[in-house]
């Protein structure tokens, strides 16, 4: 079962409390997302480390519960 939108940003701010998140369904089918994160905890990392941060908070599901999500992480 695909997770939806509210899940997505749930699993983010359990990792990264400070999250600002926003999240649009790509192709309207629950399984194709962009997401946009701005939090502090990025200050200082790479783009790489940052999309780990993110990615890393969804473990197993990312490829399975959750398909595709195009990620841009920002620092406010």
């Amino acid at each position: 079962m695909p997770m939806s939108a509210a899940e997505i940003e749930r699993t983010i701010l359990a990792a990264i409390p400070d999250a600002e998140i926003t999240i649009q369904d790509l192709a309207g089918d629950g399984d194709h997302y962009a997401c946009t994160v701005v939090s502090e905890a990025f200050q200082g990392l790479s783009r790489v480390r940052q999309h780990k941060l993110v990615y890393d908070a969804f473990g197993s599901r990312m490829g399975t519960e959750l398909h595709a999500m195009a990620l841009k992480t920002l620092t406010p």
